[in-house]
């Protein structure tokens, strides 16, 4: 292990490419991520394994320092998307929705990372740096529900798992503990999730906001029909990956220890960290890094100096032995500067190798590799491509309700994650954003310019403008269950180059009529409910925008959520999927794909928590795989 600067006065700790070559790993992941983060932090308990992470992000940000330069890029970012904290690396691209546009046919956003063709365009991302995707998320821990393990069976739409919810369960309460969750056991199970008896979330749920007391003031009780169904719609708060107040009651869970929050970290040092303090810009960075990201767990591996990470390092193709598949190596291109795209190309050699990219980047990895190899890989890896579609809609109150008050979400409305309205059409979850209209339309910044610029407001006027314009904003954000269909894909095109000479990732993502479905009964429950509470509909959507998407006559704008999942889905045989419940490759002895990318469904929760609970239980396989190795024989193809 070496000390290399990465950075202004930012030392990460980081292996040497020379020594990264050499062949002495017992396990080499491609991605930093929560996945990868979950593996190697497992795998590094194990006395005698070591293993190599390959980040294509830059590794600065894991200082005190590293993370300061990100809030500051994001703070004077003028378009600030999700990826804002990060300035532009042409050697790792990372989508961005500030550069997409509505599409003619035929067209591709010219300076947009995905090359999509359209009439959808999908504005979902994701991060290239150390931490991943966690980096940016909002924090949600929601379990998934148990019909979301059987939708083919239950309902007729979408695929099966091969496991059920009772498998998982023991990972999901491992998971809440690493991630340090926030919440209420008694409110998650009112909406149908399950839990061991008397178990209690490490922490204390963060409290409402000011926001959904006086939204729930009004609306809680509120009942509907569907599916011939009736439902009482009431706001419950959403489990959180965020530092709040310690539970009590959860000693019984964590040998008789008060769970102990981790807020800010480096690779040498994890402190007790910041509560949360009710910044609402959580999405896109945490500013005093209450919120958990994988750095946390990824610090914890390293500091056991069994894990080294290299960082600035893009996987450009694996290896297979074409006898018997086994991934032989992997060519590993290095860049030194993000401006430039001269680097030096090596091979790494292991005995287990892990993808950990993400949905979208582990399979665009395993496409160019088959193409560059000739090689005929699992004819589903890429397809099955899903995400939540996300519809919004927006009203005026007619009381202040303190708009900027507390962490981006804290309730929203989970009633209708489930039910026999699920043969016909997608359910979904409802968020309650404490930011206002900021995903709508800039807000409040939008607003201040117009009644500037506009209004001629200044003064004390201006002030009660702003009260008046931006207290009073409500924004209700559908996240829309989407099935797997084997058209919704990742495909590689050697038309389309990084700056590399990498493949970048063709996407072909539309939303299914059944997600369609979810989202026209949305829009018609929003207006119920905004007529319930006394609200304003603003809501309007623009046919020029990227998202537009028409359903029985009616047009509407879809965002992405960010929860891309599929590509290299698990199930019973080769037959069916590409990889087993362990997320190990049918084909491929020594290769786990592990991720979102495993997952057959995606349900109404937020990928992340089952992310986590499947790459505990993955890392488990992987362990007893190396211990099938005599403990003399090393890495590198011996």
């Amino acid at each position: 292990m070496t000390t290399a600067t990465s950075g202004s006065a930012d030392l990460t700790r980081v292996v040497a490419p020379e020594e990264a070559s050499s062949g002495t790993y017992d396990v080499v992941i491609v991605g930093a991520g929560i996945a990868a983060s979950i593996v190697a932090h497992e795998l590094s308990k194990e006395q005698g394994f070591r293993t190599l992470i390959i980040e294509a992000g830059p590794g600065h940000v894991m200082s005190q320092e590293g993370y300061q330069g990100l809030l500051e890029t994001f703070y004077s970012a003028i378009d600030k998307d999700n990826n804002a904290p990060y300035v532009k690396n042409p050697n790792a691209e990372m989508p961005r929705s500030s550069l997409l546009k509505q599409l003619a046919p035929g067209e591709t956003n010219p300076n947009a990372y995905w090359v999509q063709f359209g009439p959808y365009v999908s504005d979902s991302s994701y991060s290239r740096v150390l931490g991943g995707t966690t980096m940016h998320w909002e924090g949600k821990t929601i379990r998934m529900l148990r019909p979301d393990f059987e939708m083919r069976k239950r309902y007729g739409h979408g695929l099966d798992w091969p496991i059920d919810l009772d498998v998982l369960m023991p990972y999901y309460r491992r998971a809440e503990w690493e991630i340090g969750v926030s919440g209420e056991v008694s409110s998650q199970r009112a909406i149908g999730a399950e839990f061991e008896k008397d178990y209690v979330y490490p922490m204390h749920e963060m409290p409402p906001s000011y926001l959904d007391e006086v939204v729930g003031k009004d609306f809680n009780g509120m009942k509907i029909r569907l599916d011939d169904d009736e439902y009482e719609l009431n706001l419950s708060t959403f489990p959180q990956g965020r530092n709040g107040v310690p539970n009590e009651a959860y000693k019984r869970w964590n040998d008789k220890k008060l769970f102990e929050p981790v807020g800010s970290v480096t690779f040498h040092q994890a402190e007790e960290g910041e509560r949360c303090q009710g910044n609402t810009n959580c999405v896109p960075i945490c500013p005093v890094q209450a919120k958990y990201d994988a750095r946390k767990t990824l610090a914890k591996a390293v500091m056991t100096g069994r894990v080294d990470v290299l960082p600035q390092a893009v996987a450009s193709q694996v290896h297979f032995d074409k006898e018997n598949g086994a991934v032989k190596e992997i060519t590993v291109k290095v860049y030194q500067d993000r401006d430039r795209s001269d680097h030096r190309s090596f091979t790494v050699r292991g005995k287990i190798f892990i993808l950990a990219a993400n949905a979208v980047e582990t399979a665009r990895l395993l496409l160019e590799s088959a193409l560059r190899g000739n090689l005929k890989l699992n004819e589903r890896i890429g397809q099955h491509l899903m995400d939540h579609p996300y519809l919004l809609a927006w009203a005026l109150m007619r009381k202040n309700g303190g708009v900027g008050r507390g962490p981006l979400v804290t309730s929203g409305i989970c009633n209708l994650r489930n039910g026999s309205f699920r043969r016909k059409q997608a359910a979904f979850a409802v968020d309650i954003h404490n930011d206002g209209w900021g995903w709508v339309d800039g807000s409040p910044v939008s607003k201040l310019m117009d009644a500037v610029d506009n209004l001629n407001k200044y003064g004390p006027a201006l002030r009660q403008e702003l009260v008046n314009r931006i207290s009073r904003q409500l924004l209700l954000a559908f996240m829309v269950e989407m099935p797997a269909e084997r058209t919704n894909c990742v495909t590689v095109d050697p038309a389309y180059p990084d700056a590399l000479g990498n493949l970048r990732p063709k996407i072909k993502l539309d939303v299914p009529d059944y997600s369609m479905a979810g989202i026209e009964y949305a829009r018609n429950l929003s207006r119920l409910v905004f007529q319930r509470i006394g609200a304003e509909d603003f809501t309007s959507y623009d046919p020029q925008n990227y998202g537009y998407r028409t359903y029985n006559g009616q047009g509407y704008e879809i965002r992405g959520g960010n929860h891309l999942a599929g590509t290299h889905i698990m199930g019973t045989s080769s037959a069916d999927s590409v990889v087993d419940s362990y997320q190990k490759s049918w084909e491929h002895p020594n290769l786990y794909l592990i991720g979102a990318g495993s997952m057959p469904t995606i349900g109404t929760s937020n990928t992340t928590l089952t992310i986590t609970a499947l790459c505990m239980r993955s890392a488990e396989a992987i362990i007893k795989d190396l211990k099938q190795y005599p403990a003399e024989i090393r890495s590198g193809g011996k």
